[in-house]
């Protein structure tokens, strides 16, 4: 007799949003410096009926939060572990602009990592896409 299939957390997240009807959720990641761009991305996910995530500080505007550079770069960290869990919370992934840097980079390796969709507002900046003419 073969054992029970152990389902992993992935899986029982995945089975609880099923139970719980919940809409399909999406993150939005993307550089702050498209903040503006990943508040009308919220408003039209939210219009199609998706739950949205997002980063919710823009660390590039000034604030109290992060005027000390030491805890500025502690709260980077905690917004970096903050936004994977984002990430891992969601059943998809959508990229705000036309620009793609080191950490969004690898917030989209990390969503492919996961078996995550990753659509994009500006598709040709995918790092994954192939070359024209590949």
């Amino acid at each position: 007799m073969s054992s029970p299939h152990l389902l992993t957390p992935e899986e029982r997240l995945a089975e609880a949003k099923k139970l719980l009807g919940l809409p399909r959720i999406v993150a939005i990641c993307g550089s702050t410096r498209f903040m503006t761009g990943m508040n009308e991305a919220d408003l039209r996910e939210t219009k199609a009926g998706k739950i949205v995530v997002k980063p919710g500080c823009d660390m590039k505007s000034p604030h109290e939060f992060w005027s000390d550079p030491v805890e500025a770069e502690a709260l980077k960290v905690r917004l970096g572990d903050l936004h994977r869990a984002k990430i891992r919370l969601a059943d998809e992934v959508l990229v705000v602009g036309d620009y793609i840097g080191d950490s969004t980079r690898a917030e989209i390796a990390y969503a492919r990592s996961l078996g995550k969709p990753v659509r994009f507002t500006h598709p040709d900046v995918d790092p994954g896409a192939s070359p024209p003419g590949a």
